[in-house]
């Protein structure tokens, strides 16, 4: 006979298959424009200033590292204030489903950080074109319960990281605009998917 310890774990069990099946509305597109334009203000301030300071590594992927987690707090805030509005009874499943796609990615992009400037600080020029690629695996894991135009996000990261590495070179420091512009136009795009790609508005 069913304990009801058994019983609560078949009811979690079912909430979790709801929220896999569901989309994901907790992404709110304020908070993603905004990342996007910060994007391109960091970009417009640091080309300036390094036409006057000369351009070092070090300050360039600190302020992009900076920049990241700001972005990271703006999202992480709206996603959780919207979701427990926009999912009521469901909101802690359906947060921990939507960071279980998308976290691997974040992690992996700063774990790559932490190993490039530790052991290979010669190829640090591959970091923001990796960047990119990186992010647009997070992006490309969690289409399935976002709109299916997000895709189209995905491969502009994707795209933009191959040619960031391309061009870049191993002799060059990328121009602020290679993060600016990629980060900048991709953020904006995932704002306008959010905003207008759901068959049903919230």
């Amino acid at each position: 006979m069913p304990t009801f310890r058994d019983a609560l774990a078949d009811i979690n069990a079912i909430r979790a298959q709801i929220a896999r099946a569901t989309e994901f509305r907790g992404y709110g597109p304020a908070s993603v424009a905004a990342t996007g334009v910060l994007a391109f203000l960091v970009a417009a301030v640091q080309a300036h200033w390094f036409k006057s300071s000369g351009q070092e590594w070090g300050t360039f992927l600190a302020t992009w590292i900076a920049t990241a987690v700001v972005c990271v707090i703006l999202t992480g805030v709206e996603t959780v204030t919207r979701a427990w509005r926009v999912h009521p009874g469901l909101a802690s499943e359906m947060i921990y489903h939507a960071a279980e796609q998308f976290c691997p990615a974040l992690v992996a992009g700063f774990l790559l950080t932490l190993v490039f400037m530790r052991f290979v600080r010669g190829n640090l020029w591959m970091l923001p074109g990796l960047w990119q690629i990186v992010f647009s695996l997070g992006v490309f894991a969690s289409r399935r319960f976002l709109p299916w135009q997000v895709f189209l996000v995905g491969v502009w990261y994707l795209a933009t990281g191959l040619v960031c590495i391309a061009v870049t070179g191993a002799h060059g420091i990328p121009s602020p605009w290679a993060m600016g512009i990629p980060f900048g136009l991709g953020q904006l795009l995932v704002a306008a998917v959010l905003q207008f790609g759901y068959r049903e508005r919230v």
